[in-house]
């Protein structure tokens, strides 16, 4: 069994450090929220809370599958386990799904509620209090979050981030319609579920940027034309090695597995032939990353 080198072991150190700092905050803005809704007598900001609590959930995730993802290959997975990395991203995703249709709903039952004349609760100022800090606090961790993720190509922290931003944006509304509440009077309750409603469809919008590439690796897509063309180009930069063919690509979490056939010289040794190929492995790992899964089928060149 192989051990983990040096730079994945740093890579998953610092895919915990980030995820256990969003833990965290959310940890502390999951009970400030709660408190805040119930004291405040606030369904928007328990419904807030809840986004929050969805955050957490996901942090322990990302911090499970990548933990397994980080594992080398053994005899049960040949290919690595990077595609427990795109599971926690999918789940990830479904929670953003099911969290943003429910914020849509609970919204339209009030409005629904609203226009058949029923007076909605005014919320109380710690809540408005709650979603201010919210917004900032989520916001600042998303840029944190968003960063390190495109660093360390993470699918699932980016995602991650993706869900404080969701959390942001959903306070804002929130924020709007507990301010609109409580400064505009009762007939400007319905400020509230309005803007979570609006909030709901950017929430479910992330979700679904999220799941596409997730759905697409998991049937195995291949990768982008434009990546297919400089695996190609790269394989033609090396003297004697023409016409790559049968090449077939795909994502498997954050590395990506090439198998290409090619033609060379017959006349070539077998050394002379696999010292080529392995050239070959070294400047496509090169370009691709240290972990990419590479099969290359040297044939004789066919002559007339």
């Amino acid at each position: 069994m192989e051990t983990t080198k040096p730079e994945e072991a740093r890579r998953e150190q610092e895919i915990y450090r980030v995820t256990i700092v969003g833990g965290m905050v959310n940890l502390v803005l999951l009970a400030f929220k709660f408190f805040a809704g119930v004291t405040a007598h606030s369904a928007a900001m328990l419904a807030d809370a809840v986004h929050s609590l969805s955050d957490f959930v996901t942090d322990l995730i990302v911090i499970l599958f990548v933990r397994i993802s980080a594992k080398p290959q053994d005899t049960d997975h040949d290919y690595g386990h990077g595609k427990y990395e795109t599971l926690a991203t999918a789940l990830i995703g479904v929670l953003l799904l099911a969290v943003g249709f429910g914020i849509f709903w609970n919204g339209a039952t009030s409005v629904y509620r609203f226009c058949r004349g029923e007076v909605l609760q005014e919320p109380g100022m710690l809540a408005l209090v709650a979603a201010l800090v919210s917004i900032v606090s989520k916001e600042a961790l998303y840029w944190y979050t968003v960063v390190a993720g495109r660093r360390l190509d993470s699918q699932a922290v980016v995602a991650n981030a993706w869900h404080h931003r969701s959390d942001a944006l959903s306070s804002i509304g929130t924020a709007v319609g507990i301010g609109g509440a409580i400064l505009l009077g009762e007939g400007w309750r319905v400020l509230d579920p309005v803007a979570a409603v609006v909030v709901s469809f950017f929430i479910m919008k992330v979700a679904l940027r999220l799941l596409r590439p997730c759905v697409d690796e998991l049937l195995e897509k291949s990768l982008p034309e434009e990546v297919e063309a400089e695996i190609e180009q790269t394989i033609l930069s090396f003297p004697g090695v023409s016409s790559p063919h049968h090449l077939r690509t795909r994502r498997i979490g954050n590395y990506c597995a090439i198998e290409v056939h090619i033609r060379m010289d017959g006349n070539l040794t077998l050394e002379a032939a696999h010292e080529t190929t392995t050239r070959i492995e070294q400047e496509l790992r090169r370009r691709f990353g240290p972990n990419t899964l590479i099969n290359i089928h040297a044939e004789p060149l066919k002559t007339p």
